[in-house]
């Protein structure tokens, strides 16, 4: 049978199987409501149901008053501390912060200079590869898609671990510290790869420096020349600290309590993690703005005449424009409403970043739709709560302004989310909790077996 037959008969078989999945496994929408099944986790409103504690991280968006639930600012704090402080003390001494930023995740308080000095030498330390891992686990092996490449990455990993599967807190520490360090590494040459064996690039495998920060490393191995002003560093610092934690409910941080409650070993949640945050949904979204500001200067003839931008919005919204999904990328959230603390910080940043390179006319523009697009959806969608620009609305603008390539901004939301993923996964084993499983209730009818000669 040729190839040609032979692919022919697997397109007629798979069509049929495909029917029969999507037939057999719908469920009637108003038996969710029937028994009042919290779809996403989450009631009408959006509120998500409380399945578990955390001192990690909070995120808080409401008040409630007299049982009425009232929007009001959003706040995001790390271990009790507002981020606005965080950020703020960094960015008074000159300093780098998403190492004070981790050492505070995962162990609970903030370093005084000694001990940051110490955990930072430890980072440095770490960010070596085992030997010929380059070589054989990424170069060998190029990746079209840089997730899946850092999943399959920290999977390998295990293998030059000796206590793998020893799940003690000091093995698990180590192990996370050792991750934290080494991501950067993992995703840029990952990246290299890919741009060289798919994109016919030179090949540029820069060693981490010693005495470089996360995000000048970053920034070392990613160009060519290895170059960046103080200014680019700083705010890509600000992103890996905005983006490090986000509550014990976010989707990947949720999926490594769960699978750390299992007893699997470190490589297996992280990579589990990774997988939930490679999703268009989670992580990606920073990618769909910046797709949606391309098509947006391509269809809008007058980029300073808001009503233009208003109509354009409005075909987003009706599914008439850009990839007719109906959403306003950036703009919403599932907790915050007012506003989003890490954009309302992000922005007054950015704004330094698009001065220096010369882009102030693009930055007035995601301005103005920031300002327009909650307008245009109160309009025409029915609301539970307000919306606001979320982080993915800036993140994006900032790396294209870094020329940090696409395919690496998912990535970069990993490097700095590894930070909560193993303070959660540490928390989960400390409190020795139950494996999380929750109930489905099946709703499937009773019916006998058939012979297979009478089917």
């Amino acid at each position: 049978m040729n190839n040609d037959n032979l692919e022919k008969i697997e397109g007629k078989i798979i069509d049929r199987l495909c029917e029969m999945a999507e037939s057999n496994n719908l469920i009637e929408p108003e038996l969710f409501s029937k028994y009042n099944v919290k779809r996403g986790l989450r009631d009408l409103n959006g509120k998500g149901v409380l399945v578990g504690l955390t001192e990690i991280g909070e995120v808080h968006a409401y008040i409630i008053d007299e049982n009425e639930t009232i929007p009001v600012a959003g706040r995001l704090i790390y271990r009790g501390i507002d981020i606005f402080n965080i950020v703020n003390g960094f960015f008074k001494d000159g300093r780098y912060g998403f190492e004070e930023t981790c050492f505070l995740l995962l162990f609970g308080d903030l370093p005084d200079k000694g001990t940051l000095m110490d955990f930072e030498r430890l980072l440095s330390e770490y960010r070596k590869l085992p030997e010929d891992f380059v070589r054989d686990m990424i170069l060998k092996a190029p990746s079209k898609d840089m997730m899946n490449l850092l999943a399959r990455s920290v999977l390998a990993l295990y293998s030059f671990d000796d206590n793998a599967d020893d799940t003690s807190i000091k093995n698990v520490l180590k192990q996370c510290i050792r991750l934290i360090a080494c991501f950067p590494a993992l995703a840029v040459y990952g990246y290299q790869a890919y741009s060289h064996y798919h994109g016919n690039n030179s090949l540029y495998i820069h060693s981490p420096q010693p005495d470089f920060s996360t995000a000048e490393n970053i920034l070392h191995m990613l160009r060519p020349d290895s170059k960046f002003t103080k200014l680019e560093a700083a705010l890509l610092d600000l992103a890996l600290v905005l983006h490090a934690e986000h509550g014990g409910g976010n989707n990947s941080s949720f999926v490594t309590h769960v699978v750390t409650s299992s007893g699997s070993d470190t490589y297996s949640v992280i990579a589990a993690a990774l997988g939930s945050l490679k999703g268009p949904r989670h992580g990606g979204a920073n990618i769909k703005v910046i797709q949606m500001f391309e098509d947006m200067k391509q269809t809008v003839k007058d980029l300073h005449d808001d009503e233009e931008i208003e109509s354009y919005l409005a075909k987003l919204i009706n599914k008439e424009a850009f990839d007719r999904s109906g959403l306003i990328y950036g703009i919403g959230h599932a907790v915050y409403s007012v506003s989003d603390p890490r954009t309302v910080i992000f922005k007054k940043h950015v704004a330094r970043l698009a001065m220096e390179k010369g882009l102030e006319d693009e930055y007035n523009l995601y301005l103005k739709v920031e300002k327009l697009a909650p307008e245009v959806i109160a309009k025409y969608r029915k609301m539970y709560k307000g919306v606001s620009a979320n982080v993915d609305f800036y993140s994006g603008f900032v790396y294209r302004m870094l020329d940090i390539p696409p395919e690496m901004f998912t990535p970069i939301f990993a490097i700095s989310r590894i930070a909560g993923w193993s303070a959660h996964r540490i928390e989960e084993i400390v409190n020795d909790g139950k494996i999380i499983r929750p109930a489905y209730k099946s709703v499937s009818k009773r019916r006998n077996y058939t012979a297979i000669a009478e089917r």
